[in-house]
């Protein structure tokens, strides 16, 4: 399949995958089940028809409240499943035009996990562990069949070690700074690390890079916008996240301008 077609593909899953990150989102910070009740209302607790639920149209063809009560509906359920049909789409896309088709599962979840992760972290500063730790085993599964797919399983020993190093890191900064990293972050980093470690060492310091730089920047934004200290809290996992990503969709080459620039050629 042409890495485009098979872009637009994934890219409609995604929405569907987005809509059921909604309820992730929505549920797992408050314990509840994944499965019962149905989708329903949150105010009037009406169950949602199937027509109202197609992604984003049903959100936009509602104006955006619920069909009986007129309770708003936050944006924030067609903007996750636009991003998820976003995400999955630009993931499929660079993977499958590498010649690494079989990976894009692996990373579709890492994708899935990485939007719903960032939302709750942005919305409650928390990283559950009903997502966290079940995340990394899905991951590892995947991308070891992806390297046996590919005949390269030097691949998957590189992501362990990458890993390891990645997780090790992390937890050293939460041992020297508690107030500035907090144990979800340590949590997911290995899986993050993981699965940029199987694309490239490049990636795994463009990634991680990148978070801290964005991670930085954030702070201080909020610290001159809206007059935050540097001793206020601000949730990391979004950034760690959205670092991980662009480490997944460029890192091969902004690593590789840089080794250019760096030592010339």
């Amino acid at each position: 399949m042409r890495p485009l077609v098979a872009a637009l593909v994934a890219g409609l899953f995604g929405l569907l995958a987005g809509s059921f990150a909604g309820v992730v989102i929505y549920r797992v910070p408050r314990r509840e089940s994944l499965v019962r009740p149905g989708s329903r209302c949150p105010a009037c607790a009406t169950p949602i028809l199937w027509r109202d639920n197609v992604p984003v149209i049903g959100w936009l063809l509602l104006g955006g409240r619920c069909r009986r009560c007129r309770a708003r509906i936050p944006i924030r359920y067609p903007a996750v499943e636009a991003a998820m049909g976003v995400l999955w789409f630009l993931v499929t896309l660079r993977l499958v035009g590498e010649g690494l088709g079989w990976a894009v599962p692996a990373y579709l979840v890492l994708a899935f996990g990485c939007l719903v992760l960032a939302v709750i972290d942005a919305t409650t500063r928390l990283l559950p562990n009903r997502i966290t730790y079940p995340v990394f085993p899905l991951v590892a599964g995947l991308l070891l069949a992806a390297s046996l797919g590919l005949g390269d399983l030097g691949r998957f020993g590189r992501g362990l070690l990458a890993a390891a190093a990645v997780g090790a890191f992390f937890l050293l900064l939460a041992l020297i700074s508690p107030q500035g990293m907090g144990l979800g972050d340590v949590k997911l980093a290995p899986t993050l690390g993981l699965a940029l470690g199987w694309l490239s060492w490049g990636t795994v310091a463009v990634g991680v890079f990148a978070a801290f730089l964005l991670g930085g920047l954030a702070g201080l934004a909020a610290m001159l916008l809206l007059g935050l200290t540097r001793k206020s809290l601000l949730p990391f996992g979004p950034w760690l996240v959205t670092g991980a990503l662009l480490g997944i969709l460029a890192g091969g080459e902004v690593a590789g301008w840089y080794g250019r620039a760096l030592f010339g050629g």
